[in-house]
């Protein structure tokens, strides 16, 4: 009898891993939200404690609209499975509950939404922003095993609020790495998926990187990516993501995501999850399981089978 090639506990810790490495990355991004890299060098030399503040003034280990955004995509999935109309329902609560901060895209997508209930923008050339890349971990989690459903999903949130071809390209190429990550595939492997999709869409390259972090997707996938690949810890590779500034808590969240599927729950500092919220951070493990109990992932498992992607490339 073949044994499957998935070790679900260890799958389980890494997307755990991958939502609070999210909202860790987030939380100390927004610190230092649009602010240059010399800025922040003279202020604060590192920054690598979560302290709040920033031009939201927040307190200590408070997340913004990254966190949130993809909570309300995690809360309606674990809930009832994948629904647009849901996740457009909670992304409308939310933006009533007066967010501390709300991407200029995701609010006029959001406003549409609740003016004629379309659950996709029309296509513009001003939604090459980061916002629908900010929360593909979710989504990613819950397709988990299936390619072809990440896609969909992928785009389909994505058109809520961002219609763009880069938008759409950014959210499935990380959401792939992102699957290779929680299956615990190696740092080769999850650099062969980058440098295939850098070949379909050479803009994303990262290996001259300029080191300017806006909300440009385009800009945030080459910042995310270039500190992922140089860096040997998830310590490193948020520090030093968030240390670039501009859109350092959109950035911190992205990379914080796949960090934390490829290095796993142990490389996490104790000290940035207690300085989250308890409620979050037991929220976001509670979430993560429901999540990759309606993963394709977990259906191969019980019925003893690998999933296509634990075959290899």
């Amino acid at each position: 009898m073949r044994q499957p090639l998935v070790d679900l506990g260890d799958v389980r810790d890494r997307a755990y891993a991958s939502l609070l490495g999210s909202a860790i990355g987030d939380a100390l991004g927004a610190t230092v939200e649009f602010m240059t890299p010399g800025e922040i060098k003279q202020t604060f030399g590192v920054l690598s404690d979560i302290r709040g503040g920033g031009w939201l003034r927040l307190a200590p280990g408070q997340v913004t609209d990254d966190t949130q955004m993809s909570l309300c995509i995690a809360r309606s999935i674990a809930t009832c499975g994948f629904s647009l109309r849901d996740i457009a329902n909670r992304f409308v609560a939310w933006l009533r509950s007066k967010p501390c901060d709300v991407g200029s895209t995701c609010r006029r997508g959001i406003r549409r939404y609740m003016n004629n209930g379309s659950l996709a923008a029309p296509p513009s050339d001003d939604d090459a922003g980061n916002g629908a890349l900010m929360r593909m971990a979710p989504v990613a989690i819950a397709t988990l095993a299936d390619p072809a459903l990440l896609q969909s999903w992928a785009v389909e949130q994505a058109h809520i609020t961002h219609h763009h071809p880069l938008s759409d390209l950014a959210c499935v190429s990380v959401g792939q790495l992102l699957h290779l990550a929680y299956l615990g595939r190696s740092r080769e492997m999850l650099r062969q998926q980058a440098r295939s999709v850098i070949r379909q869409t050479p803009a994303f390259g990262y290996l001259h990187f300029s080191g300017f972090c806006s909300a440009y997707v385009v800009d945030t996938v080459r910042t995310v990516l270039y500190h992922f690949f140089r860096s040997r810890s998830f310590e490193e590779c948020v520090v030093n993501t968030v240390n670039q500034g501009g859109d350092a808590d959109t950035a911190g969240a992205i990379v914080g995501a796949i960090a934390g599927a490829y290095y796993g729950l142990g490389e996490i500092p104790k000290r940035w999850v207690k300085a989250l919220d308890a409620a979050l951070v037991a929220e976001l493990q509670s979430l993560s399981e429901r999540l990759i109990d309606r993963a394709p992932v977990s259906r191969s498992e019980s019925a003893g089978h690998p999933s296509p992607e634990d075959q290899g490339p």
